[in-house]
């Protein structure tokens, strides 16, 4: 089992070492760069299916193949380009979703005979997501989205032949209209289903609706399953009876009767609930979610209920952030679910009474994808020195076993910044965790500059992951300090909640400069130079810190937002942007105002740049810009810098990557403090 012991790490950060700088990550390093995206064991427990993610240097993407390989990491080879794979219930075909010659993306089969021959199933026009095999194996289920039409229309007359008028206007009568990522809604996600053996897709189910929960960010999220006998689907979602305009704050677990089309509501406790498992013997549904939704972050509940709708009950809300991808064991009693917990990620077993134990423990974070029978699971691992790979272990033990190494020829030879976890003191008695990088040349004795960067969310986590960007702003000379203040996840419901009303505001901001103090107190910072940025909810707190203290050098705020009102309702997250704060903004106002880093403007004399992409939806560019505009009114130093082609955030485009780095090091690099 691969282990990093915190002492170990913390030893090698305190020792001074000889590093040229052709033996540190460079930003063009990420154009060779690979990722594990998803894995799945066969049903006997014999091969290993994954998902291999590359950078596509020449079209600037990534590019998706599913590889094949035996279960001790033997026969490692190349299957076929796609992704979303899933094996059949007998292990004899492997279903997955890739690009058809039409361009379109559609459902695949391959068989896992010598023969190996590929079979398109669908020719749909609604690109095919989460696929999944009927227990019987004569269906694939999987979601796609049906355009909508409003039925609000206007005739105008008809254009002279020949003429080039401008297209017909877009009417739009939905709350929830675009989304991050994907654009203009124009429609809804519903359940379809294609034989095995291939044939014509048949929708399940229709309507103004959706069967998938929207605004969940769990781990392994699973919006619907398959009952063992094939004859229903359990999905997530606001269902027929709900209301589309809440799709972000309320959702229910249903049952899908797949021969008659009936569809029943099974959860009537209020509340938003998700990522639905069924037990084998199929008399048992876990699921998971809040039953606050009006607080910032509600306390994280999994629950039960019959799959007739009986029993329905709270198994545990003592978790440390919210969980799905649930797994049950074939004794039915229990489920395996990954959850993150203080920066790591581990695999976790609770039993259908309550009780709860982590399965693996030590310094890094693996996902749980897909389990056997048996308990023999396979997931996504990562740790401060290892990208997205391959782990193969059994819940019996927790033991895992690596079996790829994707970047190991990447980064041959070089050194990368060392990582120390550090815990400190803040305000109202509260301990925060946070780490610190060095520079892979790093020498105690010598000062270096300082930059805090600040996750978003804002209820998100930082941890022990290997973390690209940092890596290589590290071996560009700085201590990169990276924390989880208060409203993170990963230390329960109440540390989450504890930006309630209030965010950004003192909590938060005492934890991160504790966290300054704590590493500045070592000895090691020159105090001229210290830098903060972030992107999101770190974008927002990057503005909030500089409209409260002049101790930084430079800041960099990477997609923020900077007025809370505007924000409402101009992000994809409408249902959540009017509900930051307990009272509408046109009841009262104040709380809105105050917390808007905007209202900081005059205090900000901090040189700062804003960046954010142009297809944002989450934090559209019209955020950074009411900031970059009042500062140059002001006449601070600022800059607004749009990343093209990016949606949220500014790094997911690889060649964007590179520019994210070169940025934030050129404008870090022209600001240094009296």
């Amino acid at each position: 089992m691969k282990r990093i012991l915190c002492a170990a790490i913390a030893a090698i950060a305190l020792l001074a070492t000889s590093v040229s700088a052709a033996d540190t990550i460079t930003p063009e390093m990420y154009m060779n760069w690979e990722r594990v995206n998803d894995a799945q064991l066969s049903p006997d427990g014999s091969q290993v299916a994954y998902v291999r993610s590359r950078v596509d240097e020449m079209n600037d993407r990534w590019q998706s193949e599913i590889w094949l390989m035996n279960a001790d990491g033997s026969k490692n080879r190349f299957l076929v380009k796609g992704s979303g794979l899933r094996w059949s219930p007998a292990g004899d075909r492997i279903a997955y979703v890739a690009q058809a010659d039409d361009d379109t993306r559609q459902v695949f089969v391959r068989w896992m005979d010598d023969e190996g021959a590929v079979s398109q199933l669908t020719h749909v026009q609604n690109a095919p997501r989460m696929i999944r095999w009927a227990p019987d194996g004569s269906a694939i289920a999987f979601r796609a989205r049906v355009p909508a039409k409003s039925d609000w229309a206007i005739k105008i007359a008809a254009p002279p032949k020949g003429a080039k008028w401008q297209k017909n206007a877009t009417v739009i009568d939905d709350l929830h209209y675009r989304q991050d990522r994907v654009g203009m809604i124009a429609g809804y996600d519903h359940l379809f289903m294609v034989p095995s053996e291939g044939g014509t897709a048949r929708q399940l189910t229709s309507g103004k609706w959706h069967t998938v929960s929207r605004f969940s960010g769990m781990i392994g999220n699973a919006p619907f399953a398959f009952t063992p006998d094939s004859a229903s689907i359990i999905f997530d979602g606001n269902g027929p009876g709900g209301d589309p305009d809440e799709t972000q704050s309320t959702s229910n677990i249903h049952k899908l009767d797949i021969a008659s089309g009936e569809i029943t509501q099974l959860t009537q406790e209020f509340g938003y609930w998700a990522n639905p498992a069924v037990s084998p013997n199929g008399e048992t549904i876990v699921y998971s979610g809040k039953s606050d939704i009006a607080s910032t972050y509600g306390r994280d509940q999994v629950r039960a209920i019959g799959t007739d709708g009986s029993n329905e009950r709270l198994i545990n809300d003592d978790l440390p952030a919210g969980a799905g991808g649930f797994m049950f064991s074939r004794r039915n009693d229990r489920v395996y679910f990954s959850v993150r917990t203080e920066g790591d990620i581990q695999i976790m077993r609770l039993r259908l009474n309550g009780r709860i134990e982590a399965i693996t423990e030590g310094m890094h974070q693996v996902t749980m994808t897909s389990m056997t029978e048996a308990g023999v699971f396979v997931g996504r691992y990562r740790d401060p020195d290892t990208d997205f790979n391959l782990v193969i272990g059994d819940v019996s033990d927790g033991e895992i076993t690596q079996l790829t190494d994707l970047n190991a020829d990447v980064m041959a030879g070089i050194t990368p910044g060392a990582v120390e976890e550090i815990w400190y003191d803040s305000s109202d008695d509260t301990r925060v965790q946070g780490w610190v990088m060095t520079p892979p040349d790093f020498d105690a004795s010598k000062k270096y500059p300082l930059l805090l960067y600040i996750h978003g969310g804002p209820h998100g986590m930082y941890g022990v992951n290997f973390n690209f960007l940092w890596q290589a702003l590290a071996a560009r000379g700085y201590v990169v300090v990276y924390t989880n203040p208060r409203g993170s996840v990963g230390y329960g419901s109440d540390f989450a909640n504890a930006i309630d009303n209030r965010y950004p505001g003192r909590r938060d901001f005492d934890d991160l400069m504790a966290g300054v103090d704590t590493v500045v107190g070592r000895g090691i910072i020159d105090e001229s130079q210290m830098y903060v940025a972030g992107c999101s909810g770190g974008g927002v707190l990057t503005t909030w810190t500089v409209g409260n203290t002049e101790r930084f050098a430079g800041a960099a705020a990477l997609c923020p937002v900077i007025n809370w009102i505007s924000f409402a309702g101009t992000a994809d997250i409408v249902s959540w942007g009017y509900k930051r704060f307990r009272t509408p903004w046109w009841e009262d106002p104040d709380l809105w105002i105050k917390h808007s880093p905007l209202a900081r403007a005059p205090y900000i004399k901090t040189p700062t740049l804003f960046m954010t992409g142009d297809k944002d939806l989450r934090t559209p560019l019209a955020q950074a810009e009411e900031m970059y505009s009042a500062l140059k009114v002001l006449g601070t130093p600022t800059k607004l810098v749009v990343i093209h082609g990016e949606y949220h955030g500014t790094t997911s485009i690889p060649s964007n990557m590179l520019r994210t780095v070169e940025i934030l090091d050129k404008w870090f690099k022209q600001w240094k403090k009296e």
